[in-house]
């Protein structure tokens, strides 16, 4: 007899005439090798994720005037602030192909304002959810995966002015932006694995959340954002190429305005580092998280 799960993933009450399931019995001494059972929750809880995720979008600025258009308005504000510093300085365009300074500065802080936000949500996800981790028995990395998601779903919105302000300003709409989801799901791993592998540190090193919004502000301006490449010097450019977000930026700028596909090189920083991450992370926090729910 199959049992119907309700919205949250759990099992909902028999109807009458029928027998009642058997209980499901949580054992923690049962060890499941790391990343297997993380991987098979986020399958399990996927509903619950779902609902997390929607709740982290539409009720972030819930208390604000302006509401969830927020999620519009903040790279729409950090792009003027710096176009307004550094326009004169880039003279309006950016590259070759004469591409508007503006585009070229949105796209870019669109891109690591989702990273930065999608990590510090992710570390700080258990802290925020220790009420319910210490009540019911819920996989903490339920948490953190929904507030990654909710990061790529507010980078999906941000890319709505993008594309309009590329019409507004000539540049056009290519017929790659339809593979955008590809940089999106790089960035995505990226910053997840990130993010719970500062949580796991975060355990027993609590300082290591003001610490990592030090690493995300040094993060930031080692990304192209708002200057191009070109004006580093050569010798330091290796260090700007290190950088996993270079990799996604320039991957998401070749296909939202430039209308080229990634290189092979492109193509495997972006995706290598993302999953790296991602196992890296899965793996850490397996080890951590119940020590963590115990000394918080």
């Amino acid at each position: 007899m199959s049992v119907r799960e309700s919205a949250l993933g759990m099992p909902e009450l028999p109807s009458e005439g029928q027998l009642p399931p058997e209980p499901q019995v949580y054992d923690s001494a049962v060890r499941i090798p790391p990343l297997v059972g993380e991987l098979r929750n986020m399958w399990e809880y996927r509903r619950l994720i779902r609902l997390l995720v929607t709740r982290d979008v539409l009720l972030r600025y819930k208390r604000s005037l302006l509401g969830v258009w927020w999620t519009l308005l903040n790279p729409l504000l950090t792009t003027a602030v710096l176009w307004l510093v550094f326009s004169g300085l880039f003279h309006f365009r950016i590259g070759g192909g004469g591409v508007p300074f503006v585009v070229y500065l949105l796209s870019g802080v669109i891109v690591v304002l989702c990273f930065q936000q999608a990590v510090e949500a992710v570390a700080t996800s258990i802290v925020l959810n220790y009420a319910v981790l210490t009540k019911v028995y819920v996989p903490p990395e339920v948490f953190s995966v929904s507030a990654g998601l909710a990061a790529a779903v507010n980078l999906g919105l941000g890319t709505i002015p993008l594309v309009l302000l590329q019409l507004a300003m000539g540049v056009g709409i290519p017929w790659t932006v339809v593979l955008l989801p590809l940089p999106v799901v790089a960035l995505l791993a990226f910053t997840i694995g990130a993010g719970l592998a500062v949580a796991s540190i975060a355990v027993r090193f609590p300082d290591m959340l003001d610490f990592n919004r030090v690493i995300l502000v040094i993060i930031g301006y080692m990304t192209p954002t708002f200057y191009p490449l070109s004006i580093v010097p050569r010798g330091f450019r290796h260090v700007i190429e290190a950088n996993p977000v270079f990799h996604d930026l320039v991957f998401f700028r070749g296909l939202v305005y430039e209308g080229v596909l990634p290189s092979w090189q492109t193509c495997v920083w972006a995706f290598g580092s993302g999953f790296v991450a991602l196992a890296a992370g899965l793996w850490l926090f397996a080890r951590s998280w119940r020590t963590a729910v115990v000394m918080m």
